[in-house]
């Protein structure tokens, strides 16, 4: 192999984009939704969009229900792209907040540089959310399955 083999495979990756996962790989505990808000461009004051859908973006706020997890990992965002804001499954009696599941989720990794040093970070990302267990989701609108 000489140099301009391993320049090549420097410069091109296998995966690029999101990577998908499964929502018991990310929540393998559970969650729960706290709630639901659009997320709007800083600059424009607009609806952002998805770059790959074209539709707006919603925030999830969710809980992880591992024990075990603490600070910034108990409380995370998931984008979802939908044409209108998702509906969060019904609250259960008993309990504080809402337990959710996200459909076809997604982790972008990118690069977080906000800190004194740059470090690896990661978005989460769906298609659409549902009760745990449930049998169909509540997708996007755009997405939404003929009755």
């Amino acid at each position: 192999m000489n140099s301009t083999d391993n320049e090549k495979r420097t410069h091109s990756m296998a995966i690029q984009g999101a990577l998908p996962v499964a929502f018991g790989t990310v929540f393998p505990h559970g969650a729960f939704a706290l709630g639901v808000e659009a997320i709007t461009d800083f600059e424009t004051k607009r609806p952002q969009l998805d770059k790959d859908t074209g539709l707006p973006l919603w925030a999830v706020d969710v809980i992880d229900a591992d024990p075990e997890a603490r600070g910034k990992a108990k409380s995370v965002k998931v984008k979802v792209a939908a044409e209108v804001c998702p509906t969060l499954p019904d609250e259960v009696p008993g309990l504080p907040f809402r337990p959710i599941e996200f459909e076809a989720m997604a982790v972008m990794p990118y690069v977080d540089d906000n800190g004194r040093r740059p470090r690896v970070a990661y978005s989460l990302r769906a298609r659409g959310v549902k009760a745990p267990g449930g049998a169909g989701g509540r997708r996007a609108p755009a997405a939404k399955d003929a009755a």
